[in-house]
């Protein structure tokens, strides 16, 4: 049995094994757990229960990573997405006074418009029609994403009123504690030792349990758990809740649109990421079984609505998993099973602390950056969208927000210089829909 799974997921091809990609699942999950607390504290504003959202949150991360891991067989783990959440709370229902239920209706059919152009094939002519150079800009760009929230979440990073982002306190217990996970997690990788993401999280996490038990001045705030309801039974309260018809009948139309739009672009990005870090993106620039993971995303949409919760996204959390070994759909699927216990394990979800996972995520940030050697910087054809890709990502903190800055940029640079292809026609068509959002944005 162990055999077929091993030939399905093709291990010898991927060159992984059970124990890596056992514990590439459990490095994902855990950098990605925060999401159990911070969604239901989110979408809870909007009326939802707490316990229902928080039993939606889990079950549609699981089910997500899961069906990605086996149909896709990618180390790509699901979840509600940040900033879509936000989207959904802040502004489809208390600006806009849309009730939960009906909301949850446009998710829905967001999710369903995902599935036909999926089914289409037009998802993936969207992504092969991107030039590969974004792609390494993207992945670039998005490590630097991720590293700023690593140093953002460790208060490496604050504030600032007066220059936006400044130096925080390093002496504060977070700060300093997660510079020593930091350099742990660096010397063990200089080590080669296997599990160096996991080890580095687990042993921060024993250090500032430690600290807070003995209640120094020093650790206080280091760590923060209060326990979260949570379990099956609550999910009564969402599940199938969802309004679609109300969703119609109010004209929505919009609200839907920046759903699809804007997990569209974030999913891509977070694809590309993914896969390059993995190193699993054929020589022609191509990914293998696309349609499938398309399939798996706009499903896993789908299924969170119907659960009770905004639009379910790729995580690029994932590449924790990948910088610890991941290679396969089963990375994945331990992250899935992970968060499935996670439902009746909620009130323990938060026992790691930020200043564990921070430096787990400016690590992998750091070794994304790998891509960046691919693009032809000495080409301003090239360089000008990558670099506005690669630098707008985390500077508006926003996948999407980047790639279309670059997407933009590089139809205008070939249009501007006569250097345009006709077979290169979608492209243009994105960086125009791309604009029409942005100047949608910047109306609202």
């Amino acid at each position: 049995m162990l055999k077929q799974l091993e030939r399905y997921f093709e291990f010898t091809h991927l060159g992984t094994t059970w124990r890596t990609e056992i514990l590439a699942g459990v490095t994902t999950f855990l950098t990605m757990a925060y999401i159990v607390l911070v969604n239901p504290a989110i979408l809870s504003a909007t009326g939802m229960p707490l316990a229902a959202v928080t039993a939606a949150t889990c079950l549609s991360a699981a089910v997500g990573s899961i069906l990605m891991g086996i149909v896709a067989r990618y180390p790509i783990a699901l979840a509600p997405g940040m900033g879509l959440n936000a989207y959904f709370t802040y502004t489809v229902c208390l600006k806009m006074h849309i009730p939960w239920q009906t909301a949850l209706g446009a998710v829905f059919l967001s999710g369903v418009i995902f599935l036909a152009l999926t089914a289409a094939g037009i998802r993936q002519m969207i992504l092969r029609s991107i030039p590969h150079e974004l792609y390494a800009a993207v992945a670039s760009g998005i490590g630097l994403f991720i590293a700023f929230i690593g140093f953002t979440k460790a208060g490496i990073v604050v504030a600032d009123p007066a220059t936006f982002v400044s130096l925080g306190n390093i002496r504060n217990a977070t700060p300093a504690l997660a510079l020593f996970g930091l350099i742990l997690m660096v010397a063990l990788e200089i080590r080669k030792v296997r599990g160096t993401i996991l080890i580095g999280v687990l042993s921060t996490t024993a250090i500032a349990w430690i600290l807070a038990a003995f209640k120094l001045p020093w650790a206080a705030g280091l760590v923060h758990w209060a326990p979260n309801p949570g379990g099956f039974h609550a999910l009564a309260a969402t599940a199938f809740k969802l309004d679609i018809r109300g969703a119609l009948n109010k004209g929505l139309l919009e609200i839907i649109f920046v759903f699809f739009f804007v997990d569209l672009f974030d999913n891509l990005g977070t694809l590309v990421a993914v896969t390059k870090r993995a190193g699993l993106i054929s020589a022609d620039h191509s990914i293998p079984r696309l349609n499938r993971i398309l399939m798996a995303d706009a499903t896993s949409t789908i299924i969170g609505s119907l659960t009770g919760t905004s639009t379910v996204t790729s995580y690029v959390e994932s590449t924790a998993g990948v910088a610890a070994g991941g290679r396969s759909g089963v990375t994945a699927i331990v992250t899935g099973l992970l968060f499935l216990a996670a439902i009746v394990a909620a009130p323990f979800v938060g026992i790691v602390p930020p200043a564990a996972t921070a430096p787990a995520l400016i690590l992998v940030g750091c070794m994304m950056l790998a891509t960046i050697t691919e693009i032809r910087w000495h080409d301003p054809l090239v360089a000008i969208p990558a670099f506005l890709t690669l630098v707008l990502i985390p500077l508006t903190y926003s996948i999407a927000n980047g790639l279309g800055f670059g997407v933009i940029a590089w139809a205008v640079l070939h249009l501007a210089t006569g250097r345009y292809r006709k077979q290169d026609w979608l492209l243009y068509i994105l960086a125009a829909l791309f604009l029409l959002r942005f100047i949608y944005l910047g109306a609202s």
